[in-house]
């Protein structure tokens, strides 16, 4: 297992929501689907590599690069 932000994750990748790093983004995110222990997979990456498209919760949700830098998953 390797902890890694989720920004790093290619398009087709999923892992595990281990951390969000930044506070004031947290309860953002959280009341989104991405709260720890939930899993994400990497759907679409824009031609410039921001924004990203994740699929979390059985729904998809669009993230900043600068937010997905944020958010620590677990991949196997």
């Amino acid at each position: 297992m390797k902890l890694q932000p989720l920004s790093n994750l290619i398009k087709g990748d999923s892992a595990i929501i281990n951390k969000i790093k930044d506070s004031s983004l947290s309860l953002k995110l959280m009341e989104m689907g991405c709260i720890p222990g939930e899993r994400v997979r990497v759907d679409a990456i824009s031609p410039f590599g921001d924004p990203i498209a994740i699929r979390v919760s059985d729904y998809t949700l669009s993230l900043r690069l600068s937010d997905a830098k944020n958010i620590f998953v677990v991949t196997e």
